[in-house]
């Protein structure tokens, strides 16, 4: 949470979240938008490669995990 000192001093819509002086410019916030979108970007890909990996190759190192499993059962 800002002090109220800060708090006065950032722009409307980003009161209260951090000390120091919030985004001065628009680049402030085309940098934020675009680091926002490779953030995104990055996160949906990470969690669509974690629920299908698509690698269907029998000598794949999963694969040694998954016999091994599947034996034990």
């Amino acid at each position: 949470m800002a002090c109220p000192v800060c708090k006065e001093q950032q722009p409307e819509g980003f009161e209260n979240i951090t000390h120091g002086q919030g985004p001065e410019g628009n680049m402030d916030y085309i940098i934020m938008g675009v680091a926002l979108l490779i953030v995104g970007y990055t996160l949906v890909m990470s969690i669509k490669y974690l629920v299908k990996p698509k690698e269907r190759s029998q000598h794949h190192i999963k694969n040694i995990v998954l016999d091994k499993h599947n034996l034990t059962d």
